[in-house]
């Protein structure tokens, strides 16, 4: 384990910088946090959630896939893909790296997604301990150690100090950069810090929350409740829950006329909208009731049946705050989960 001041944290992102691009939590116009591209003025923002979540760097809201030239009745099909640069994700949470792993499993599963997969193989990710966890947390329901944080470096920050402790071979590499700037120290360092975690997640409002009556093997017991109908009766449909989840990992594909030919890009889409998978004979799911149903149906039982017990959400709590409506999957655990007492 390596150990820096934080009074050398600005040289640290500078060193970073250096071979690969570092992007990190800042304040965004709106008072947020986003990641944003280091540069000299750019400070780092120790917020719990951004506003958006990572998932962006692998799986951004919008991306190029491919270019069509025409030519009279000629199609010239142009690969427009470009090799990743290498970059830094600084002060990545527990919740949203547990995240990654479930959309590599969709992404990064036969047939790969090739896009995806060269993001992934260029990140190096440095994950942060959650100092101060949020009313809106449950992580630990999904087996995530906010203390522990994954990532192929792991850090937790005192009003001092930045430990920082190598997990992956791509992590290890990288704290050898910065050996002129930090001291090895000692694991037992960061145990008082990781006891006060664990101690403040365990009076969180949301600590009880359980998934013993979810997984495999729960279509049909919860299919066809009549609870949906009643969960779902004030959603808007609006898709904020889609668009802030770090897991959801739903698109639709779209082509661009240019005038001299057609770009073909995917974008981000919403399970909860009512033109979702539309084709010509019509939408498969024409209510919203329907689609609350799918949205939470997937997380909860059938994306855990078919990933060997992996649930589709991490905890992170970002639906909980921007649900205009406030509903959200907590509530519809609960709910569902109080059919069985």
């Amino acid at each position: 384990m390596r150990k820096c001041s934080l009074s050398k944290l600005t040289d640290l992102f500078q060193k970073i910088n250096e071979s690969a691009s570092l992007y990190l939590p800042a304040t965004d116009n709106a008072g947020g946090a986003v990641y944003t591209k280091w540069a000299d003025g750019v400070e780092y923002l120790d917020v719990l959630n951004t506003v958006r979540s990572p998932k962006d760097f692998f799986f951004p809201q919008s991306e190029n896939l491919m270019e069509f030239k025409l030519k009279g009745k000629n199609i010239e099909i142009l690969d427009i893909r470009e090799e990743s640069e290498d970059f830094v994700i600084f002060g990545v949470r527990a919740c949203d790296v547990k995240s990654f792993e479930v959309l590599d499993r969709v992404f990064l599963s036969e047939p790969v997604d090739s896009y995806y997969q060269n993001r992934r193989a260029h990140a190096v990710i440095i994950s942060m301990a959650c100092m101060r966890p949020a009313d809106t947390c449950f992580c630990t329901a999904f087996g995530i150690d906010a203390a522990e944080p994954a990532g192929d470096v792991s850090a937790w920050k005192t009003e001092c100090d930045l430990y920082l402790k190598a997990n992956t071979e791509k992590g290890a590499q990288l704290l050898a950069k910065l050996s002129n700037l930090t001291e090895e120290c000692d694991d037992s360092e960061v145990s008082p810090l990781q006891e006060k975690i664990r101690n403040i997640m365990k009076k969180l409002p949301l600590e009880g929350i359980s998934l013993e009556n979810f997984g495999k093997g729960k279509t049909k017991e919860y299919f066809d409740s009549p609870l949906w109908t009643e969960l779902s009766e004030a959603c808007l449909g609006c898709g904020t829950c889609t668009f802030v989840c770090p897991t959801c990992q739903c698109y639709d594909i779209k082509d661009f006329d240019t005038g001299s030919g057609v770009i073909r890009y995917r974008c981000w889409d919403s399970c909860m909208y009512s033109d979702f998978t539309k084709m010509a004979h019509g939408n498969s799911r024409n209510t919203q009731v329907e689609r609350f149903r799918q949205r939470f149906m997937h997380k909860l039982v059938y994306y855990p049946e078919n990933n060997d017990g992996l649930f589709s959400c991490v905890g992170c709590g970002r639906c909980l705050s921007k649900c205009p409506i406030s509903m959200n999957i907590v509530k519809v655990m609960k709910a569902l989960g109080g059919e069985k007492k």
